[in-house]
């Protein structure tokens, strides 16, 4: 690949125009601190230039350079909607460089509450898939109750899990409990049922070649069934894990004394609206980067589809 082909792409353009529209004439009232905006694009830009000198396949290196030029084309577009046109209510869309100013003034208690949202998402979210799997494999072992078990499992996991809150309330002792036991629900029954599924729909000839060896039981199930079924089972969990995070904050914005919903909640009640499109752009960060780690997780584990 060429350096041009790799330093002049509309990544870089857009950088440029970015720039430059930080120095037209602001039209609101409210400082922009456009400083802000200005020393995120040149980081952001020089993330850029390093992606570009270092990533050798094409594919990975579009991917990166289509990332970036839509930040820098959505944050061209925020920009002159607010500070340079003021075409948006400024108290409700407030400049990016006051947004950032906000985060950077905020971190420390951002990032109390991304601890607490997380370390709720993962009890819940493990606790339901270190039971729901093995479950699954056993009661996907059997053709008759696997079937029956499936049925059942998907008339449970249509109920939506938010609906267990004001149980949740009157049973456990902590609204963190609550949150935990709802995660849980989310996160149980869809990984119930793809493990159930994925058991039931490994081909016959993979099961007779593990007997012809007298492959024991247990090694059947751990060994064969569930390497087989891994796909199937990560549907459920990529499910799970996506309902998970919208069902915490939703529940976080009801009654949580902390966490990234809570954050939003609160200043939005307040009116300040930059904190909380500070808390939204957070949540949104924290989701993709979770997703991000999860799939490379199961790519690891399914490498052997390759």
């Amino acid at each position: 690949m060429t350096l041009r082909k790799r330093f002049l792409r509309a990544a870089n353009l857009l950088f440029i125009v970015l720039l430059a529209i930080q120095f037209l004439p602001d039209r609101i009232s409210k400082e922009p601190k456009t400083g802000y905006v200005i020393w995120f694009a040149i980081g952001a830009e020089a993330l850029v230039l390093i992606a570009s000198a270092l990533i050798r396949k094409p594919q990975s290196l579009n991917l990166f350079l289509d990332i970036a030029g839509f930040l820098f084309g959505f944050l061209i577009i925020w920009t002159l909607a607010t500070a340079k046109f003021n075409l948006l209510k400024e108290t409700l869309f407030p400049a990016p460089g006051r947004v950032f100013a906000q985060f950077i003034e905020d971190i420390d208690k951002i990032l109390i509450n991304i601890r607490s949202s997380l370390g709720i998402i993962l009890q819940g979210f493990i606790m339901a898939s270190a039971i729901a799997i093995p479950l699954g494999l056993f009661l996907g072992w059997s053709a008759r109750i696997g079937s029956a078990a499936t049925y059942i499992s998907k008339f449970l996991s249509a109920i939506p899990p938010i609906v267990y809150i004001p149980y949740g309330i009157a049973l456990l002792p902590s609204f963190r409990s609550v949150s935990v036991f709802v995660i849980f629900i989310a996160t149980f029954w869809p990984v119930l049922a793809s493990t159930m599924s994925g058991v039931l729909n490994v081909e016959r000839k993979v099961i007779d070649s593990a007997k012809v060896l007298n492959v024991g039981r247990l090694s059947m199930l751990f060994s064969i069934i569930l390497p087989a079924a891994l796909p199937q089972i990560f549907i459920g969990l990529n499910q799970g894990l996506t309902v998970s995070f919208i069902l915490l904050t939703s529940a976080e914005m009801i009654g949580a004394r902390d966490g990234l919903g809570y954050y939003v909640k609160q200043y939005s009640d307040f009116g300040d609206y930059t904190r909380a499109i500070v808390g939204i752009l957070v949540i949104g960060i924290v989701v993709i980067a979770i997703s991000f780690l999860f799939n490379k997780l199961q790519r690891h584990l399914l490498r052997w589809k390759k």
